[in-house]
């Protein structure tokens, strides 16, 4: 009977417990999701939702398009350093990703007018190791070139993170994605393949002078090794130099950089950047009987450059440079390049992009048509090609707007994470977009929760509406407007005592001010907006998504500049959230 009674007691006991772990798995939830407008003890993660991005650039208002033009430049925001290659009909261009995740975003075209993004060469954790990089570590210059004996393309670059140096990886279809790196036993940067006829291999990249031989700062060389295509590997002791400083060392030439080879009428050609990347850029060419010289630089250098010209001249064009040639599908040459476009202040808040031009090749050497003159917003189409950028998948040009409700079950392309992998911190819920934060805020050189989108244009809106009820004052949701980890704005929502802020708070040079705070009622969700006219910007909101009220008034873009704040990328948009924030009111 004891036996029993003592089986009845642990019975009763057992049921006690499922009863208890079943009010906890359904009710508290439930209380959870609730929030403190039903008296909560936790609170879920913030979710975002009607994303809409606008952009109003006047250049574009005051040059419309002809039906057989298109505008440059062709990639709007932080996509520099292009790179292309052609297989038959098919175009593939990729640019540099620094610290951003995934890394090294890749577009398909079949005419170099109509681009779609069709994902990022270093799309998993054992191709990209980025997580304690700075914004402008990481990947720089990728170059992508397709050999055509072995039928396989070849992305090389240089990743400044995760102890790889100089990397290649490869894949037979672009479409399909890439091989994990194989890590190359060369020193230097912007390393770049060239295949012969022949089917030989080399690879040309930037280097240090020889140690000791150093003459002057920004004194770097340009070598070349030939490459093992059985072993993906150098060839030890083949290296040599084939450019010294420049086209004239004795003008003391900065930055050789960037170097490409190509071989045409049988005659090998060496094009490269010169001048660094701010306002003296520039591309030079030179011409040899071998792919290992010795090169001898063209009369006529520089082929394309934008620095002599007034600065205060119309729609300008600066800093270009960083260029691949490519055969188009009209049987004319085209250079791709990176250049800026700075605001009414001189800032570059939209970083390096990437622009296009005719080459003019019917000579010895190419040249870049009108690439020596102040650059225009419009180009004419390439003979048979309709423009359809914004249409059909097709990457958007000019002043354009860019909607997300996030009810795809995949991202789209253009956002990314900044040393942080998206799949890591966001999930698409039937709400909208989640976002689970991390303990860390966004000037730290750590992962960050951050969803980012980059600014496309001089003149934007970028609105959002956010659903958070956060429970103390570490936790922060809203949006950032970010040039990197010491240059930034946060505009969010937090929590001090019992009532909810939004707050605006500056980063310049790491430190850190807050600009406006204000107590809000958020029985509802809040829409927030970011808009920019040049150099101003202003941070509102909205509790109907209809009038906007501001907050902080306008302050200055000017710590989204890559020319104030260092660096080489643009200034980024991003749907941020943590619970590590430090803003404390």
């Amino acid at each position: 009977m004891k036996k029993i009674k003592s089986k009845s007691i642990l019975l009763r006991k057992y049921k006690s417990i499922v009863l208890t772990a079943f009010f906890l798995l359904t009710c508290i939830p439930a209380m959870h999701a609730v929030g403190e407008r039903g008296e909560v003890t936790s609170t879920p993660p913030p979710v975002f939702t009607n994303f809409v991005y606008q952009g109003d650039d006047k250049v574009y208002n005051e040059n419309l398009l002809k039906p057989d033009e298109f505008y440059n430049p062709i990639l709007q925001g932080c996509y520099p350093d292009p790179s292309i290659t052609r297989k038959g009909d098919d175009y593939y261009l990729v640019c540099s990703s620094f610290a951003m995740v995934p890394g090294v975003p890749i577009f398909h075209s079949k005419d170099l007018v109509n681009w779609t993004q069709i994902g990022h060469v270093l799309n998993r954790t054992s191709q990209l190791k980025v997580e304690t990089a700075g914004i402008s570590m990481g990947i720089y210059a990728p170059a992508i070139k397709y050999n055509k004996y072995n039928d396989t393309f070849y992305m090389i670059t240089t990743q400044f993170a995760g102890g790889f140096g100089n990397i290649v990886v490869k894949t037979k279809d672009p479409h399909k994605g890439w091989g994990d790196p194989i890590k190359l036993k060369f020193d230097g940067i912007d390393p770049s393949l060239f295949f012969d006829d022949n089917g030989k291999a080399y690879v040309v990249h930037n280097d240090a002078p020889n140690r000791g031989e150093e003459l002057y700062n920004g004194h770097r060389v340009i070598k070349i090794w030939e490459y093992d295509l059985e072993n993906d590997q150098i060839i030890q002791g083949s290296d040599q130099i084939v450019v010294n400083g420049g086209v004239d060392i004795t003008k003391k030439p900065i930055w050789i950089e960037a170097p490409h080879i190509y071989k045409k009428d049988g005659k090998y050609y060496l094009m490269c950047a010169e001048g660094g990347t701010g306002g003296w850029h520039s591309e030079v060419i030179f011409i040899s009987d071998s792919p290992k010289g010795p090169y001898i630089p063209a009369p006529s250098n520089p082929i394309l450059t934008q620095r002599y010209f007034p600065q205060n001249r119309a729609d300008k064009v600066d800093w270009a440079g960083h260029a691949d040639l490519v055969e188009g599908p009209d049987g004319k040459y085209y250079g791709l390049f990176l250049a800026i476009r700075p605001n009414e202040k001189n800032r570059v808040n939209t970083g390096r992009e990437t622009f296009i031009l005719p080459v003019d090749w019917s000579g010895t050497f190419p040249v870049f048509e009108n690439g020596l003159i102040p650059m225009e917003p419009k180009l004419k189409m390439p003979q048979g090609v309709s423009n359809q950028t914004g249409k059909n998948g097709f990457f958007p040009n000019g002043n354009f707007t860019f909607t997300d409700n996030f009810s795809s079950e995949k991202l789209d392309d253009r956002w990314i994470g900044v040393r942080s992998w998206r799949e890591d911190f966001t999930k698409i819920t039937k709400k909208g977009l989640q976002i689970n934060p991390f303990s860390v805020n966004i000037k730290e050189v750590k992962p960050i929760s951050t969803l980012f989108y980059r600014q496309q244009h001089k003149n934007f809106t970028a609105t959002v509406t956010l659903d958070y009820l956060p429970k103390s004052e570490n936790d922060l949701a809203g949006i950032t407007c970010y040039q990197s980890e010491s240059f930034n704005y946060v505009y969010g929502l937090t929590k001090k005592g019992n009532d909810y802020y939004l707050v605006l708070e500056k980063t310049q040079k790491g430190k850190s001010t807050i600009i406006a705070s204000e107590k809000i009622d958020i029985r509802k969700p809040v829409s927030l907006q970011v808009s920019a006219q040049e150099d101003e910007y202003r941070f509102n909101y909205s509790m109907d998504n209809t009038n906007f009220n501001n907050l902080g008034g306008t302050v200055s873009g000017d710590i989204l500049s890559t020319n104030v704040a260092g660096g080489f990328t643009g200034a980024l948009i991003g749907l941020y959230a943590t619970s590590g924030n430090d803003i404390r009111l």
